[in-house]
């Protein structure tokens, strides 16, 4: 019943010879009408499934996938991926693959721009993105699509036909579990969303994180409740962050929507305000030294590391083991705090 069919044995089924079948298998030379039914008979039954690995490797294609990603020098956020594209790599290593990865500056549009357009210049057969900044990933997306590049993308979510696959949490459903997390760990009183260093109307995660959030508490009939929004920006956020605890005493919780919760942290510590509730992304070693103090109390786990990895992983499925690529890979939004973050931590 396991029996592994040979071309050989297929021909002998069919009553053609081996060349036909390897014609038929492999795509090349015309077969006539009554040949290819018979084989295609003889597959069906055998329930027969190519060798995919084998064929690409006597192809010698060697296919090339380039990972876009921001500079972890810029943000340690991103330092999870290097392992996780490393990781990729070495399980790989016996197919015709070369992954190579190309950074760019988080805080710069330019850096992204510059960097797209130097991978599109080395015609990768694929790019696996983090559109960082909404509107250049648009261009860049559209500019790997036109030249036959597949992009697939990873960690925010991009609104664009062209993109084949993304990899990570759902950012709107995320913030409404920081919602109901503030909810349970709150009493009444002033909720700050706090976005930090990039640039809101080009921040498609922030705006989605921030919508969740505040949809959670009009879903759940308290549209009375204040919530506020602060953008802060690098080079003044300690100094307009201080004079906003000082403008709003009744403040209970504060939801950060990115990896920068220990900066906020830091100043509700040094006041010693510990009747504000933290809830914050990412388990940074700052972020994690804070939810043991009790300054955090809560982290979501967005594990770039394993998202960067499933993303090279969906397009070596397709490229080596020829498996359609599906839309989305959504990860498991994990609740961190300081009981369990040890069992994040590698």
């Amino acid at each position: 019943m396991n029996k592994k069919y040979t071309i050989k044995d297929i021909a002998q089924l069919a009553g053609v010879s081996k060349g036909t079948v390897d014609r038929v298998l492999h795509n090349r030379g015309k077969v006539s009408p009554k040949a290819l039914d018979s084989i295609n008979a003889v597959l069906n039954e055998i329930d027969y499934e190519p060798n995919l690995i084998a064929r690409n490797l006597k192809n010698n294609k060697i296919y090339t996938i380039s990972v876009v990603l921001p500079d972890p020098a810029y943000d340690s956020y991103w330092k999870p991926c290097i392992k996780g594209i490393q990781d990729a790599i070495k399980e790989f290593k016996a197919f015709n693959l070369s992954i190579k990865a190309h950074y760019f500056n988080p805080e710069d549009t330019n850096s992204f721009i510059d960097i797209n357009e130097n991978v599109l210049q080395l015609k990768p057969d694929a790019v696996l993105l983090a559109p960082l900044f909404f509107h250049e990933a648009l261009t860049a997306i559209e500019n790997y699509n036109k030249q036959g590049t597949l992009v697939n993308a990873f960690n925010n979510q991009v609104p664009s036909e062209e993109i084949r696959n993304f990899v990570g949490q759902n950012l709107y459903q995320s913030g409404r579990v920081a919602a109901k997390l503030m909810e349970v760990i709150t009493q009444n009183g002033q909720i700050a969303i706090i976005h930090i260093d990039e640039k809101f109307k080009n921040a498609i995660h922030m705006q989605e994180k921030e919508k969740g959030f505040r949809n959670y508490f009009l879903e759940n009939k308290k549209s009375d409740q204040d919530i506020t929004t602060l953008k802060l920006k690098k080079s003044t956020y300690e100094i307009k962050f201080t004079a906003f605890l000082k403008e709003n005493p009744n403040l209970s919780g504060i939801f950060i929507t990115t990896s920068k919760a220990y900066q906020v942290a830091r100043i509700i510590n040094e006041t010693n305000n510990n009747k504000i509730s933290i809830i914050g992304y990412d388990l940074l070693e700052d972020n994690i030294n804070y939810l043991n103090k009790g300054t955090i109390d809560f982290l979501i786990n967005q594990n770039p590391k394993q998202q960067v990895y499933l993303g090279i992983c969906s397009l070596v499925d397709h490229f080596i083991f020829g498996k359609n690529i599906t839309p989305e890979t959504l990860l498991p939004i994990d609740i961190v705090n300081s009981e369990n973050a040890s069992y994040y931590m590698e």
